[in-house]
């Protein structure tokens, strides 16, 4: 019997409203991360949650990128990206990526990487990845990414909850070790 707390809209016959699987996705708290390329000395890039690590050996990560968008075919096209994982002090660096549209590079200094892909300073982490394969899957392209290049720093990452910006806290302790 489910939970007196749980709202269940499990109708196996109707489609789930987009809405009601965002605001059930927004409950899965995530990091923040802006993808970025180049193609043809034009840089592009984009905010993103929807990432995660899928190997270590080899090392592959998976983002989910939104179909139409001018970085999503620019990853695919020039066939390498990197994933610069943001900061507790870069939400303004997130919104900006975040908006359609604009020219998200306009004014800011970035670095470039060994794929002379731009990165963002002072991101908790950079990786730089070549695509080693991508596929669309409903209204986005998941991409998956070799990673031939990490670095990283010393801080607190950004995290994103229910729509927003929030916290992601280190409890002090060492993880429990639930990979049997």
């Amino acid at each position: 019997m489910p939970s007196a707390d749980l709202v269940d809209t499990a109708d196996m016959t109707a489609a789930i409203d987009p809405l009601t699987m965002r605001r059930a996705m927004g409950r899965f708290a995530t990091g923040v991360a802006v993808v970025t390329t180049s193609v043809d000395g034009t840089p592009h890039g984009m905010t993103v949650n929807s990432l995660t690590s899928v190997s270590l050996d080899p090392p592959l990560l998976l983002v989910c990128l939104t179909i139409g968008a001018r970085s999503t075919d620019a990853v695919v096209r020039a066939g390498r990206f990197a994933v610069s994982i943001l900061s507790a002090r870069q939400e303004q660096l997130a919104l900006r990526f975040a908006r359609r549209g604009e020219d998200h590079f306009a004014g800011l200094e970035v670095t470039h990487g060994r794929h002379e892909v731009p990165v963002i300073p002072g991101a908790f982490a950079h990786l730089e990845c070549d695509v080693e394969r991508d596929f669309t899957a409903g209204d986005h392209v998941v991409v998956i990414g070799r990673v031939r290049g990490v670095c990283e720093r010393e801080g607190e990452p950004l995290g994103f909850l229910r729509g927003k910006f929030s916290d992601i806290v280190d409890r002090g302790h060492e993880p429990i070790h639930w990979i049997f």
